[in-house]
Formats: C-alpha cells, structure tokens, sequence
C-alpha cells in the first residue's frame, strides 16, 4: 500500500516528558583522540550503534580473538542439546601438540566439555581449542566451515576463518567491527555462558592460569571478554563493560603490548560511557497511532513497535529528538496483528537516527456485508478527494 501522505507526529509531550533536562547548556562532544592501534571500533552493546571507528572493516589476523567464534558455537551447541557440559572429551594427539598458549590436557585423557570451554575463553588454550573443534565437528577443518557459515548468519562480513585457535594462517582474518558483532551475540545469546568471561583464573591439572584481560582487575565495571596476539596480529582485545545500566564493547587490533592494548581500551570505553547515553523512548507493545481501518469490524487499529526503540545518543541531546510516523493509505481489513502498516522514524536536529516498522497491535476482522459496502463507497470519495 502506498504511504499516506499526511505525516502522524508522534507523542511530542511524551517525547519531552521522557528525556532529561539537566542541562541547561548542550555539553560539547569532543572528538576520540587517535589510539596507538591499527583498528579500532567502539559500539552500545543493546542497540548496535557504532560510537567510534578507525579501520573498523579492515580485514585482519585476529589472533586468539578468533576463539570468541570457537566458544560461541560451543556454548550454542549446548543451548540447542547436541552437545552437554558435563560431556566427557578424550583428547586426540593433534589437540595435545598444538603449540602456543595451552590449557595443559593431556593425550589420551577425557576432559568435560565445560572444563574445555573454560580452558579456550580463561586460559586461551589451543588445546582445549582444538579439543572442543574435533568434538563438536569431527576435526578442525570441518568445525572452520561451522565458524565460516556461523560469521555469515550473524552479518560478519570481512570475516574467515581456517582455524579454531587464531593460530597464523594465509587467509584467516576477521576485522574489529565484526569482532564487536561477535561480542554482542556471545553477550545475549548466551548469558549464563558469558559469565565465564569475567573469571580471572582458572585451576586445570593442578596449574593455575590468568585470564591475559588486564581490565578485569583494573575496571570493575569490565566482565569480558578476550584478548590475543601473535607476533603478525600484535596484541588485540575485546572487551565489554556496564556503567549505570549501559554496557559498550570495545575492539582494538595491532597494539605493541599488554600494557598498551588494556589502556588504549581503558580509553575507548572512558570516551564512551562519558559522552553517550541510551535512551528507550518508545516500549515495544504501546499504541503510537490509531489509524482508520476500512470494511472492519473496527473503524481503527492501534499500530506500534514490535521492539523497543531504544537510542543510543551525545549525552544531552536527547531532548533535540524529534519522532513522527508515516501511515499505510487505505488500510483495508481483514488485517492480521502484526502487519507492517507503516514506520517511526526518529531524527536529531532534521538527521534521521533511526527508522523502525509499525505493526498492527491487534486483529482486526473483515465487517458485515453492509459496512464493506458502505465503507467501499466512503473509500472511492476520500481517494478521489485525497
């Protein structure tokens, strides 16, 4: 149906009612100060939003940070039951011998699946990579087209992997925004596996191991998420914190050190948390409009939003927001709850921010005869006339 030309403004006081007032002057946003990192991305965990970009899309070695993928597809694996936690794993040669950082299992051995996926997120062991790889796919090779088609259903689009470790290989690569995308499904899709994140160390055949995120014990607020490096990636990080009930992932690729990759972090989500806020404006499920339905049984449907429209805006601009909706022309039953019938769009000072679908809120049946044909007459006369 095509789009009423007459523009719905919406909730104007609401608007107002809900966004603050505390300042009395707009506070200026400074601009991020460059990082000593190759690529760098700053996005709001609950609405998606890129905040800070440098090289974001850069395609890239990701190091250790490729397990984020490799622990993400086991956590999901034991969401949907083919795998279980307390799943015993008998540990092949080729997971023992695989170099570089190491959890300590050992050959021939049966470790859980929990104590394995431990192992990759805590000690970023390549053993316990390899391990959790050949159980859930039959081997390494095969769990890289899992963690290939799992990158393309969640939009990861300068992503390849060849591996289950990060290990260097030619044409193994990810980049930081797709990184932070990867982050956020580990955060929702799973939450009572991301608690695993958060853990500072982790005892495995009587060696205790560090988790390398620096942040954990520097920032209270930081609960995730993993770190890498080898000499061809430099030292990368991803990382998630909450302050005042609003959480940012962070992703730095290519920094020189340790040190430098925890600070250069420490300053992407500092910048965030002080100078963006998230703003909810309109709850899924509330009536934003009520326009006239045509040969119903209701002369009108309520229409709203199938999701929370949640913004994330400059701190103290909020009250700049303007939203209004355009409406479906002739609505005409019968109309089923859920029907796309029109959008909200919401802009900052005349910019569009965002736009979402409005849906029908409710069913709405064809009338009797009678009122059809009466309403199919009153339809002819308002489209000749409008």
């Amino acid at each position: 149906m095509k789009l009423k030309k007459r523009v719905y403004k919406l909730l104007c006081l609401a608007l107002l009612t809900l966004t603050s007032h505390a300042y009395a002057a707009q506070p200026v946003i400074p601009s991020m100060p460059t990082l000593a990192a190759k690529s760098y991305v700053l996005m709001d965990a609950e609405t998606g939003k890129i905040l800070v970009e440098h090289n974001g899309q850069e395609e890239l070695p990701p190091a250790s940070l490729t397990k984020l993928m490799t622990a993400y597809i086991a956590t999901k694996e034991i969401q949907n039951g083919q795998i279980a936690e307390d799943d015993l794993v008998t540990i092949s040669e080729k997971a023992w011998r695989t170099g570089g950082s190491r959890m300590f299992i050992e050959v021939g051995k049966q470790v859980s699946v929990i104590d394995l996926l431990r192992g990759v997120i805590i000690q970023s062991g390549n053993d316990a990579s390899v391990a959790l790889a050949e159980y859930i796919a039959g081997s390494e090779e095969s769990f890289a087209s899992m963690m290939n088609a799992t990158a393309k259903n969640l939009g990861l689009t300068n992503t390849h992997f060849l591996n289950a470790t990060g290990l260097p290989m030619e044409n193994h690569y990810s980049s930081a925004i797709d990184m932070a995308k990867l982050a956020r499904a580990i955060i929702y899709d799973e939450p009572e596996h991301y608690a695993i994140y958060a853990q500072k160390e982790f005892i495995f055949n009587d060696i205790k191991q560090q988790n390398r995120n620096l942040l954990l014990w520097r920032d209270s607020t930081v609960d995730g998420l993993k770190t890498g490096h080898t000499d061809e990636a430099g030292y990368c990080l991803v990382a998630s914190a909450v302050r005042d009930d609003m959480r940012l992932i962070s992703v730095v690729f290519g920094t020189k050190n340790e040190a430098s990759r925890a600070a250069e972090t420490q300053k992407l989500l500092t910048y965030g948390f002080r100078f963006f806020e998230n703003r909810t404006f309109y709850p899924k499920g509330t009536a934003l409009a009520s326009p006239v339905v045509w040969k119903g049984s209701k002369n009108q449907i309520d229409v709203g939003l199938v999701k929370d429209l949640t913004l994330t805006v400059p701190r103290g601009q909020a009250q700049k927001l303007t939203a209004e909706a355009v409406l479906d022309k002739g609505i005409v039953a019968p109309v089923e709850k859920g029907t796309r019938l029109g959008i909200v769009e919401v802009r900052l000072s005349g910019e569009l921010l965002h736009s979402a679908d409005l849906v029908a809120l409710e069913t709405v049946e064809q009338g009797g005869f009678f009122k059809r044909i009466w309403d199919s007459v009153r339809l002819f006369f308002y489209n000749l006339f409008n």
